[in-house]
């Protein structure tokens, strides 16, 4: 009997104990920031809570799951039937995405331990334009101040858009001039936004019109960027504009690949060593072994040393010569390869890359 007495008693007390002990009740434990914008930056909620207990409330500690979360709340004690806070912060900054966070409160209250959470999904934000824009144009700027259009069947029409954006104050005139103006026949240049205010992105559009050309292969325009009318030749001005015409050849017939040219000609051909300064100067020579005339289209390379003249229509058993001239000028001592195109309307060598050597001494 004594001891059931004393363990009644030892609950009563317990019992007497915990109602003079705080109670910790929050007013919602969740908070969903929905849709939030990473440039907007920090963003904040309060939760608030309640004593209901019988003693004061003291928060010891209130920390968070991240560190990208950072939790204030009520430091003094907070007296019986009154409210304290706890202002949680998120940063987006660099957290693009959905995010869900914990904050675990500890006290001195019945429920020592409580938590409570936030949530939201962060919008990336846009980059900014000279992020992008890093080449300079005068007072615009651009991404890229080069315009591949890529292989352009003959007879086709090709357009495609260099992007301009003025990231200064005051607004601008802007337009294009093409050269060398022969480039002008075939190739067009439009500007979508003439007059480009503060804060405004335009586009240089550019045509290539491969029937109005005679040239085939690698082809090259430049275009000069004028701003408020005033033109500068210069490389901080310049766009360069390529593109690659081919023929195409996929309508011929099985008689007309039987009939058609056949061009022969050596892979490579080498000047030898020529002195420093001078010319040098050799024949490569080529034949069609086909039936129908061999029409070479144009003679091409790249490198300003070398010019390459001849090329005339060969009819079926004939020969031909080439005349490859490389000047040294500018040139150091050594060994030299480049490589030159013989384009032709022999449909499985359209394009010959033959190789040119020389050494300078």
């Amino acid at each position: 009997m004594k001891k059931i007495l004393s363990t009644l008693c030892m609950a009563l007390t317990a019992v007497a104990m915990m109602a003079q002990q705080p109670v910790i009740t929050f007013e919602k434990t969740e908070h969903d920031f929905g849709k939030i914008h990473e440039e907007n930056g920090r963003v904040s909620v309060v939760f608030e809570f309640k004593n209901e207990g019988m003693a004061p409330l003291v928060l010891s500690n209130v920390r968070a799951s991240c560190g990208c979360t950072t939790p204030t709340w009520t430091k003094e004690p907070v007296e019986p039937g009154q409210k304290g806070s706890i202002t949680v912060t998120y940063n987006p900054n660099g957290r693009p995405g959905r995010f869900q966070k914990t904050v675990t409160i500890t006290s001195n209250a019945t429920e020592a331990t409580k938590k409570v959470y936030i949530k939201g999904e962060v919008i990336p934000k846009q980059a900014k334009p000279v992020n992008k824009y890093t080449m300079t144009v005068g007072a615009l700027s651009m991404k890229s101040k080069t315009l591949d259009l890529g292989a352009v069947k003959k007879g086709e029409t090709k357009e495609a858009e260099l992007e301009y954006a003025n990231l200064g104050k005051d607004e601008h005139k802007v337009a294009l001039e093409i050269a060398p103006a022969s480039a002008a026949a075939f190739m067009d240049a439009q500007v979508t936004l003439p007059a480009v205010k503060a804060n405004e992105t335009g586009k240089f559009k550019f045509t290539l019109f491969t029937q109005d050309t005679k040239l085939y292969g690698p082809v090259e325009a430049e275009a000069y960027v004028v701003i408020d009318g005033k033109f500068e030749k210069t490389e901080e001005y310049k766009l360069v504009i390529k593109a690659d015409i081919y023929e195409d050849f996929s309508a011929l017939s099985v008689e007309d690949k039987q009939q058609a040219p056949i061009l022969e000609t050596a892979n490579e051909i080498n000047l030898g060593t020529i002195t420093a300064g001078k010319t040098g100067k050799a024949s490569l020579s080529y034949k069609n072994t086909g039936a129908n005339p061999l029409e070479i289209r144009r003679l091409y390379c790249e490198d300003e040393h070398i010019t390459l003249k001849g090329g005339k229509t060969l009819k079926s058993g004939k020969k031909g010569n080439i005349t490859v001239e490389v000047s040294t000028k500018g040139l150091k001592p050594g060994a030299y390869a480049r490589h030159m195109l013989l384009i032709s309307n022999d449909y499985e060598h359209a394009k010959k890359k033959i190789t040119v050597k020389w050494t300078v001494q």
